[in-house]
């Protein structure tokens, strides 16, 4: 605690010093960029599939503008909440309210400036089942998992996740304007994907989490048993992705990627498991192996959903 009292002092005289730009670039951090990329790529390939093809241009970018404000929104208000803690860890420390670039009441305001904007777009340019959607995973993800759950229960991540998963549904409703399974399909997909890729994370900083006592997985369990849960987890997401090509019809493409990259991800978690059954040390574990391989495999997975229509 020494160390955070003292790292402050020194934080507010960055902050004095702070310019143009460097509170530009700290605004946008409170948005998360490399979320909202992640989300994104969950939104647009399901508008082509919706589309069987090429969604309408400006049908897209409104999807994408007002999708990416909302998360910006979720996580600058994730920021503010998490603030206290965000100073402890090391992986979140250099954040803007930890180095008191922005103050927690101007982080509020653009988190919910944000917020109304987005909603606004896809209510104007998308549809109102969109707008409501995208509002409603914004909600969860700050009233359920930051607030409820993050600091409660080893569960957070796998029910709080849920609100990343909504960007299937938001992007098939852009199109279509109404639900359907294939959506709720891809849904699951991330559902299941969240808990492997979070919790390789989380192994690798678990110390972080530890000290600010916030209880992922990884803090409670051994690597061991971590990996266990990993390996149930990437089961179901495989086996949940493959369900999309008999439910929607797809052509040979969208099953083939699903099959080879899903082997590859299972070979990956099974190695994890294997080096985290002889040590439990972080450097013999190697967690973000699987970390980098759930981003490549929900990456390349969004992307055989759009380019299979096209085949057909």
């Amino acid at each position: 605690m020494t160390e955070v009292h003292a790292r402050v002092p020194a934080e507010r005289r960055e902050a004095e010093r702070a310019t143009v730009k460097d509170v530009v670039a700290a605004y946008l951090g409170l948005t998360k960029p490399r979320v909202i990329e992640l989300l994104l790529l969950t939104t647009v390939p399901v508008m082509f599939f919706a589309a069987r093809g090429i969604p309408p241009l400006g049908t897209v970018l409104a999807t994408v503008v007002g999708g990416a404000l909302s998360a910006g929104s979720a996580s600058a208000y994730n920021c503010v909440y998490d603030r206290d803690i965000d100073e402890q860890m090391r992986r979140t420390r250099r954040r803007a309210l930890p180095r008191h670039i922005v103050t927690p009441r101007a982080a509020l305001i653009f988190a919910t400036v944000l917020a109304i904007l987005s909603t606004a777009v896809l209510l104007a340019w998308v549809n109102p089942l969109s707008a409501g959607l995208s509002l409603g995973a914004n909600a969860f993800y700050v009233l359920v998992y930051t607030i409820v759950l993050k600091r409660r229960t080893t569960q957070n991540i796998v029910w709080g996740g849920l609100a990343g998963c909504f960007p299937a549904l938001i992007g098939w409703t852009a199109v279509t304007g109404e639900l359907a399974w294939p959506p709720v399909v891809l849904f699951l997909v991330v559902f299941f994907w969240t808990p492997p890729h979070t919790w390789a994370l989380a192994l690798r900083y678990r110390e972080d989490y530890a000290t600010v006592d916030v209880p992922m997985l990884p803090v409670v369990a051994s690597g061991h048993a971590v990996s266990k849960q990993v390996i149930g987890y990437s089961y179901a997401m495989v086996a949940t992705s493959l369900v999309l090509w008999p439910l929607a019809g797809t052509g040979w493409f969208y099953p083939t990627a699903a099959i080879v990259l899903g082997v590859l991800f299972l070979i990956e978690t099974h190695l994890m498991e294997r080096r985290a059954s002889r040590s439990d040390a972080l450097t013999d574990i190697k967690p973000m192996r699987v970390f980098h391989w759930s981003n490549l495999y929900l990456s390349l997975l969004f992307v055989a959903v759009a380019i299979d229509p096209l085949f057909a």
